[in-house]
């Protein structure tokens, strides 16, 4: 999350689609059942009824409200008056007027987005206290593609009007990347309160916030099991002396270098502790398939120059590795609705050639 897509897909925008038409000129608009599948790659089998939901700038991480009617996503979009990202929802088959309602307060730079139990309300992370300005995005540092590590991100819950009701974190560092147990009981974040970036947990309404992993690495992009008792993320973990040296001077930066990730599980208190992917390279935005015993996540393994992401699948085991998507630059973000019939994903596919991300939802067929 934090803008993570932002570095990965910097990768992948160098070798930007080469599709002759938009997704809106191939008819997928917003009532173009029809024409959906037009969006659907050949081999995209458990894909069916593609739509595409939103139409230029840059959409990810849309993420299932918990009654699977409304989707709450991140958008940087100078049409929409967002520099930098910021919150905004819709219903699954997409907003009307020109663009759809604002959750964030439109100040500073947002992030990690999701629905609160009950759908009135949702959490994200801002920088807005540390300022109303977006913060500077870093460059290549030293020929690496980065993340910022924003110290002024703190998770707040906000009403669907847009009005912050409650700050759920207020330590000193980065406190972002929260999603909510599929119960309502819990959330699970990423901090560096502790020195690094470690995951957290805590209650609902904030309380009771537990440090879950402890081992060097970047630790992030949570999720819980469909019976909420497990987390899955992906986490770097530089193991040499060179390569730990590396990683702590880019974050006392406050930078993470992102293109060495593996997907790992564990249990909400972080005892049963499973590394699932061996890949290399990035692999990355991990989600549970509803059944709870495979994983859905974005990589870019299979590609020989890391410009390519797609979503593959994966069982618990680490067996069954199975390719999902197969966009030719970016696809990444994969999430269930609640009843498992859906997934909401981001990809840059019929985008016209340009670099605009867009959230698509389709029917997830077994």
């Amino acid at each position: 999350m934090v803008f993570r897509k932002s570095s990965l897909l910097a990768l992948a925008i160098i070798a930007v689609s080469c599709q002759p038409k938009s997704g809106r000129e191939l008819g997928a608009t917003k009532s173009s059942a029809a024409q959906a599948d037009t969006l659907r790659y050949e081999q995209e089998t458990h894909l069916k009824n593609l739509r595409q939901l939103t139409f230029g700038g840059d959409n990810a991480e849309a993420y299932f409200s918990f009654k699977g009617k409304h989707l709450v996503f991140q958008a940087t979009n100078e049409a929409w008056g967002a520099d930098c990202d910021q919150i905004y929802y819709m219903p699954i088959t997409g907003y009307s007027g020109d663009k759809p309602p604002l959750l964030s307060t439109g100040k500073g730079r947002t992030t990690c987005s999701y629905f609160m139990p009950g759908d009135k309300s949702i959490l994200y992370a801002s920088t807005h206290l540390g300022g109303e300005a977006c913060p500077e995005t870093p460059p290549v540092v030293g020929g690496k593609y980065v993340w910022p590590i924003y110290e002024s991100f703190d998770i707040f819950v906000a009403n669907l009007k847009g009005e912050i009701i409650k700050q759920l974190t207020d330590s000193p560092g980065y406190d972002a990347e929260a999603t909510v147990s599929p119960d309502g009981k819990k959330i699970v974040f990423t901090s560096t309160r502790s020195g690094d970036l470690e995951l957290w947990t805590m209650d609902i309404d904030g309380a009771n916030q537990k440090q879950v992993t402890n081992e060097l690495g970047y630790d992030g992009g949570a999720f819980f099991s469909p019976d909420s008792k497990k987390l899955v993320f992906r986490a770097s973990r530089p193991k040499s002396a060179e390569e730990q040296k590396a990683y702590k001077d880019l974050l006392a930066q406050g930078l993470v270098q992102p293109t060495q990730m593996e997907v790992f599980v564990c249990n909400i208190d972080g005892s049963g502790m499973q590394q699932i992917t061996n890949l290399g390279k990035a692999n990355w935005a991990p989600y549970f398939h509803p059944s709870g015993e495979r994983i859905l996540f974005a990589s870019n393994h299979h590609s020989p120059g890391g410009r390519q992401f797609n979503i593959f699948s994966i069982k618990l085991d680490g067996t069954g590795l199975q390719q999902i998507t197969f966009d030719q630059v970016f696809d990444a973000f994969p999430m269930f609705s609640p009843d498992g019939k859906k997934i909401a994903f981001s990809s840059n596919r019929f985008n016209g050639g340009t670099r605009s991300t867009n959230v698509f939802v389709a029917d997830w067929v077994e």
